[in-house]
């Protein structure tokens, strides 16, 4: 049986700076059947760019270019067209450990769970400053 798809959503809005570690973060995820879906929120900087870059080195991406509208009107918009089994939300201005989805999956597989979630660090200068579990 296939692995269920995953769609991962990024509003991508001025971040020219972290998207590349973004995005190579969620491309190198063990898990590979993914949807992902890069909204470029009307940026000025050259954000834009880097994901048409993106979509032309991995057939998993597309890019939605739209005038700003804010960082829910982008989710919607991503949301409208997904199709994956499963949604998955990242900023652009963080970076994921390459099992973050395998482990999303199994863990919503074993549990018929319809919601999986994680913890996540807050790093300042590529130090861990605190942990935060979302339970």
């Amino acid at each position: 049986m296939e692995d269920k798809l995953i769609s991962i959503i990024i509003p991508v809005y001025n971040v020219e700076r972290y998207l590349r570690e973004c995005i190579d973060s969620i491309i190198a995820q063990t898990y590979k059947n993914l949807e992902i879906i890069l909204v470029d929120d009307g940026s000025s900087d050259k954000s834009g760019e880097i994901c048409d870059e993106y979509s032309k080195k991995d057939s998993r991406i597309k890019v939605i270019h739209k005038k700003n509208g804010g960082l829910s009107d982008a989710r919607n918009v991503a949301l409208d067209i997904a199709k994956g089994d499963y949604i998955g939300f990242i900023d652009s201005d963080d970076y994921i450990e390459k099992d973050m989805f395998q482990i999303l999956y199994n863990l919503a597989e074993e549990y018929n769970a319809e919601i999986s979630s994680i913890s996540f660090y807050k790093m300042l200068e590529n130090k861990v400053i605190s942990v935060r579990n979302s339970r």
